[in-house]
């Protein structure tokens, strides 16, 4: 687990500051309440919810989470910190993402780790001076079979050598893919406001079954 080191003799943000989070981004946090058996049970998704909304989950953010979930934000912390997928400061546009598995180990992924530290001048978890991209590593991309892999968005790139690093990252369309993307995290915007029966929207059903995801583990 990867704690956060914090400050205690400093405010980690302005106690009279405005909300964070909008009232669009606190109904799709919402929109989960009636899918699970309580509100804590809600915490991953919203963790999504918020930083796909504002790039990152800010002490900020997990301290009105907190509320809206009648938890703890300590609670949100023990979350946010354990899984390397969520972000506590801004991140760049793009996020590379290198696998550090012996697969890729083993068929040269520190050069490409290399590769990549050296073309855009930054250490891990660090971001370009741009503001383009972030760098980071994880365990293992779940694809041995075309080591080594870097994943750019939710692209992923196989079988990567160092001397590709260069011409792969000038490529705008890098994070690009072509599979249809859920809507799930955006189904109360796409049925025009409320949901789970809730005055001004569609029914939970209605908008579960928007989701292709959902509707393929009901057929299944």
């Amino acid at each position: 687990m990867a704690w956060i080191p914090l400050d205690r003799n400093k405010p980690a943000f302005p106690k009279d500051a405005p909300p964070i989070l909008t009232e669009a981004v606190r109904e799709k946090i919402r929109f989960f309440f009636s899918r699970y058996a309580t509100r804590r049970a809600v915490l991953l998704p919203a963790l999504h919810v918020v930083q796909d909304a504002l790039g990152h989950v800010s002490m900020q953010a997990m301290t009105e989470i907190a509320e809206l979930l009648e938890i703890h934000p300590s609670e949100v912390m023990d979350t946010v910190s354990f899984y390397t997928h969520f972000w506590t400061h801004p991140k760049g546009k793009k996020v590379i993402v290198a696998c550090r598995s012996i697969s890729c180990e083993a068929l040269g992924g520190q050069k490409v780790i290399d590769a990549v530290k050296q073309h855009l001048h930054v250490r891990e978890h660090g971001t370009t001076a741009d503001g383009t991209y972030s760098f980071m590593t994880e365990e293992c991309l779940a694809g041995c079979d075309h080591a080594p892999c870097l994943l750019i968005g939710e692209r992923m790139h196989k079988q990567v050598k160092p001397e590709d690093v260069p011409k792969l990252l000038a490529d705008a369309g890098n994070d690009r893919i072509a599979a249809p993307r859920s809507d799930l995290f955006d189904a109360p915007a796409a049925k025009g406001g409320a949901s789970n029966g809730r005055p001004g929207g569609g029914s939970s059903a209605e908008t579960v079954g928007a989701t292709s995801d959902i509707r393929e583990m009901r057929e299944a």
